[in-house]
């Protein structure tokens, strides 16, 4: 899965947003797929990870649109999109 997996562009954060652990944005193409509004954030123990687009509910919760069915899925697609030069430069792996 990690192979089909393509950066479509990159967006680095503005500086706030930055010091607050979102680094930027990026869209995938993923098959025939086109998967936009993921994020890169660093998280307070200096890890990378990606958030996944969602929505809220009227109550309030949050409902993944698009997400990794597991966390060896999780992985491969962080790892494939980590590894891509232009966000490896920005986020400085």
């Amino acid at each position: 899965m990690g192979n089909d997996i393509r950066l479509r562009s990159w967006v680095r954060g503005n500086d706030g947003d930055v010091r607050s652990g979102l680094l930027g944005f990026v869209s995938v193409f993923y098959g025939d797929l086109v998967l936009d509004g993921l994020t890169v954030r660093r998280t307070a123990e200096g890890h990378l990870t990606l958030s996944y687009p969602q929505r809220r509910d009227n109550q309030g919760r949050r409902h993944p649109l698009i997400r990794p069915v597991d966390e060896t899925a999780r992985l491969r697609i962080e790892r494939a999109i980590f590894d891509a030069a232009t966000v490896a430069d920005e986020v400085q792996l």
